[in-house]
């Protein structure tokens, strides 16, 4: 650094300022030069700690994407309680709502960045993939208790909630869409399916 002054955990700052310039300013935005001045770092500190700046994303994505399986285990924990559209609607606000849309749409504007995840994950598109199998695992758990009808295809239902949520939620500039938009969505999708009282 600069300063002279060693940084502890460079990675996890460097993550945590990539984080901040996609939230602000998006993807177009997202520079080595801007993530290593937004951790108040030299530019050497990158290069020292990733092979190159897709490196860096890559290892951002991945990152990032394995915070879902927190949420994931939240999830599965909510069933039986609540109601079934009730927790969906959560999940797909609390997964769009944070750094996971900025994330999507880093892996779609860079070409360089989506050859190399593809190395690492041949199918699917990072944190949609993970978010579709979390889904899937809460509609199943709830099928199993019974609040989901034993005939439901939980996987199709799952890739048509992450689906349908991904659009409510890109775009957007502002504000998030109204819960109650997110809840129309969730118990539209799930018409004929629920068995809750």
């Amino acid at each position: 650094m600069p300063t002279g002054v060693a940084m502890r955990d460079a990675r996890r700052q460097l993550f945590d300022a990539a984080e901040r310039i996609l939230l602000r300013d998006g993807p177009n935005a997202l520079t080595s030069r801007a993530v290593t001045t937004e951790a108040g770092c030299a530019k050497g500190v990158l290069h020292r700690h990733f092979a190159d700046f897709d490196a860096f994303l890559a290892e951002l994505v991945l990152d990032r994407t394995a915070r879902i399986d927190a949420q994931a285990a939240a999830l599965r924990e909510s069933a039986g309680t609540g109601t079934v559209a009730g927790n969906l609607t959560d999940a797909l606000t609390t997964l769009f709502g944070s750094v996971a849309l900025a994330i999507i749409g880093l892996v779609t504007f860079r070409d360089g960045l989506r050859a190399r995840l593809r190395r690492a994950r041949p199918t699917g598109v990072p944190m949609l993939t993970e978010a579709t199998a979390m889904l899937a695992a809460y509609l199943t758990a709830e099928r199993d208790l019974g609040r989901i009808t034993p005939d439901a295809d939980v996987d199709t239902l799952a890739l048509t909630l992450i689906g349908s949520g991904h659009l409510l939620f890109a775009g957007r500039e502002g504000a998030p869409p109204e819960p109650e938009a997110v809840h129309k969505v969730v118990t539209t999708i799930l018409n004929g399916v629920t068995q809750e009282p």
